[in-house]
């Protein structure tokens, strides 16, 4: 059994090691040379900074989770969390934080094509990215493109940090690993392949309610038409399926997990980018109750719009027109971009990385309604072996305050709980197991394990 170390608030930072110094001077300059990329008037010369800044961001991110964690013993280790600048809501989380959010900003609003093909601040960067674009998708590259070639970088090359820092733990090397491949094969390759066959981007990791217009009128009928007879009435066959059909099975046997935690291409980069920030998640019970009003509103209003879609393209009111359209493009705006973007991603360094995820996702809430109720999965808790430590509350992400539950020994479901296993892994003395045992005392915290149980060893 691997044993997690304790978090110490008082010990003094450790000096830094000249290898890793170096390491992390590598990833500092790969980033500044993201300036004279984007900023550049010379486009080869852009360009040719543009690959090796991702080069140096590559090589230096790697090389540095692997000295850093080759260096210890396998096992998990949250030394000094609160005392790093960067983890603990100082000025380096601070000015991350806000380039974050520049960045998705500038995406957002200040980077759609004009009539020359120029993509305003990131002009220089997107087209970088135009022979891999026209070999993977027989096209040139947009702003979209740059952002999933950013994103999907962003996870592997943290989901090798990931594999690195928690190698003692198989669940997680093989979690890591499916949120690797789902968002390299699924989210990034695979769309641009449809691309180059001329057929309809089309995410198959992606699910109504998460990915909204999948189940709306105009893109039912664009799939059906674009796609083809055959793959365009396999795509929207298996939105509805696994959205309707799927989803709850899945949740049935696994909870959340299966999807948050395993799948999900939000949930991915929470996962690798935002585990260094995963202690941030607010814990109190004023959060928890925004939580509910938000999380649940947004679901209630992706519903009623899907339906009232549907209603108006029926013909059966016809001034429905007229208002669901303008209601799609405003929630879009206030839920697709400001939320899960500039307030999801940019706020990891300053609320933690599930912001989205615990706050605003509709797949979030519809799939913790399901494990709430209904599901068999829970976390199972052994009190009398408690500590007391903190290590599990202080690694949950969803703001979940663990050891209340572990100190009385009480089993842990709650919606809002993705089954990460960290609080499992983080434990020194094996209190908390991951189960997807029976339903029948699920809510008594029973002890009892059943043959089709999952438990997690840390």
């Amino acid at each position: 059994m691997t044993t997690a170390q304790p978090l110490t608030a008082d010990a003094p930072l450790p000096e830094v090691a000249g290898t890793e110094k170096l390491l992390l001077a590598l990833v500092g300059l790969g980033l500044l040379l993201l300036l004279p990329a984007a900023f550049d008037a010379d486009a080869p010369r852009a360009h040719a900074a543009f690959y090796a800044a991702l080069g140096l961001i590559s090589v230096g991110t790697l090389g540095w989770a692997g000295w850093k964690y080759g260096q210890k013993p396998p096992g998990v280790y949250n030394h000094n969390l609160w005392l790093r600048a960067s983890t603990s809501r100082g000025a380096v989380a601070w000015v991350t934080g806000i380039v974050l959010t520049g960045f998705y900003v500038i995406l957002y609003w200040f980077s759609s094509p004009d009539d020359q093909g120029n993509f305003g601040p990131l002009n220089q960067l997107v087209h970088a990215l135009d022979p891999f674009s026209q070999l993977l998708r027989h096209k040139p590259a947009d702003q979209w493109f740059l952002y999933g070639t950013f994103y999907t970088l962003a996870i592997l090359l943290m989901g090798g940090r990931g594999l690195w820092k928690y190698r003692s733990s198989p669940y997680h090397l093989i979690r890591t690993g499916s949120l690797m491949f789902f968002q390299l094969g699924f989210a990034f390759l695979l769309p641009g392949l449809l691309l180059a066959f001329q057929r309809p981007e089309f995410y198959f990791s992606y699910f109504w309610p998460l990915k909204q217009e999948y189940l709306f009128p105009d893109t039912v009928g664009y799939l059906l038409k674009d796609g083809g007879p055959g793959l365009g009435v396999f795509m929207v066959f298996w939105t509805a399926v696994i959205s309707f059909v799927g989803v709850p099975v899945l949740t049935y046997f696994f909870g959340k997990r299966w999807y948050c935690s395993w799948v999900c291409g939000c949930g991915g980069l929470a996962e690798t980018a935002g585990d260094p920030y995963r202690q941030l998640s607010d814990k109190s019970r004023t959060a928890w109750k925004w939580e509910v009003r938000i999380i649940y509103t947004v679901l209630v209003v992706i519903v009623a719009l899907t339906a009232l879609l549907w209603v108006g393209a029926s013909g059966a009111v016809p001034a429905l027109q007229s208002i669901t359209q303008p209601l799609s493009k405003a929630y879009g705006f206030a839920i697709g971009s400001v939320f899960s973007g500039v307030i999801g991603v940019g706020f990891y360094p300053l609320m933690g990385a599930r912001v989205w995820c615990r706050f605003g996702c509709p797949m979030a809430a519809y799939l913790g309604l399901i494990q709430k109720h209904f599901s068999r999965f829970r976390i199972t808790t052994n009190g009398a072996q408690c500590i007391s430590c903190g290590n599990c509350s202080n690694v949950c992400e969803m703001g979940i305050d663990v050891k209340q539950y572990a100190q009385r020994g009480e089993p842990i479901i709650r919606a809002s709980c993705v089954g990460c296993g960290m609080c499992s892994t983080a434990c020194p003395r094996g209190v908390l197991n991951l189960e997807n045992g029976p339903r029948d005392n699920r809510y008594q915290g029973s002890q009892l394990i059943s043959a089709d149980s999952l438990r997690i060893l840390s």
